[in-house]
């Protein structure tokens, strides 16, 4: 029986064909689920990206062609030449002793703050310790009180006729009332003790937080090896909380650089400017005794430059990642 060759011939290519919608959808589409997400993500940071660019970058570049000019107020010409306020620097003696007490405070009080707060936190962590609440609570609080309120007590407390003066007069360790706050030494003495009173508990919290995800098997290991007390909280505990130092150490470094609160309100400077930080004595070139915003804001741009070389080092110090 003879059969239709050209009906089987295209049955056949009808069989082979691709159905169209392969054709259709051949080609990958370009939102995947992956450039989705990112293009979420980007959504959501841009609108904080803007504002921080409009905040703090914009005013950053306004900051440097201003630290090029030179007047009073507001009649500003292009210095000649342009470097001449950071050169301004080199020869200005009141600048160097604001430089010089920043650093001072730098040296002293951020070590002490920094190991006694991780001391405290050590203690507090101890599951064995009763009240710990009312413990860390007592030691944070420092933290909560108003620069102003903390100010007007340091400021009593270390008056002449103050309570540490009575207290230690009538116990004998002095025969003669301190002027504490009206003497170099023991004003930036005061000033160093205020600041770790106040910031201490801060950055212990930071340590309780990182003791948390500390190993405790490793401490136990030292112990049942026979290490004491001290020996597993050097040895154990310090190189795991090693993340969290440097964090807290470049936090408290970049505080303390751009420190005016305690120099404004404790010590307003004194005496003769030796307890005054940079960032005082910026403010006081900008709006106080004959304003001058071009060198403030090069004044503002060296601490700028400070903050990041610290940062930076301490960054490559205590990062030891192969």
């Amino acid at each position: 029986m003879p059969t239709d060759t050209t009906a089987l011939s295209r049955s056949a290519r009808k069989k082979e064909a691709p159905p169209l919608d392969n054709y259709i959808g051949s080609k990958k589409p370009w939102l995947t689920g992956s450039r989705r997400r990112n293009l979420t993500g980007w959504v959501f940071l841009l609108p904080a990206s803007l504002m921080i660019f409009v905040v703090s970058f914009i005013p950053m570049i306004q900051a440097f062609f201003l630290s090029l000019q030179t007047g009073r107020g507001s009649r500003l010409d292009w210095a000649d030449p342009l470097w001449y306020n950071f050169e301004r620097m080199l020869s200005d003696e009141i600048f160097k002793l604001t430089m010089f007490n920043t650093f001072l405070y730098l040296i002293i009080q951020v070590p002490i703050m920094l190991i006694l707060a991780m001391v405290l936190a050590n203690l507090l962590n101890n599951p064995k310790l009763k009240f710990k609440a009312f413990w860390r609570t007592a030691i944070f609080l420092p933290v909560a009180v108003s620069l102003v309120s903390y100010s007007l007590v340091f400021r009593t407390l270390f008056a002449t006729d103050g309570f540490v003066n009575d207290m230690l007069t009538g116990i004998g360790v002095l025969q003669d009332p301190v002027n504490w706050l009206g003497q170099v030494d023991t004003a930036r003495a005061v000033l160093i003790l205020g600041l770790i009173w106040r910031w201490t508990g801060y950055n212990m919290v930071f340590y309780l937080a990182a003791l948390q995800n500390v190993d405790y098997s490793s401490i136990e290991a030292a112990r049942m090896d026979g290490a004491n007390a001290w020996q597993v909280f050097w040895n154990v505990t310090v190189p795991q909380l090693k993340p969290m130092i440097v964090f807290t150490a470049i936090l408290s470094t970049n505080g303390t650089l751009q420190l005016f609160d305690e120099s404004w309100a404790l010590t307003l400077g004194g005496p003769a400017y030796h307890t005054m930080s940079m960032s005082h004595y910026l403010y006081e070139v900008s709006f106080q005794k004959n304003p001058n915003f071009g060198y403030a804001a090069a004044i503002s741009y060296v601490i700028l430059i400070l903050v990041a070389i610290l940062a930076l080092i301490q960054m490559k110090v205590g990062d030891k990642r192969d």
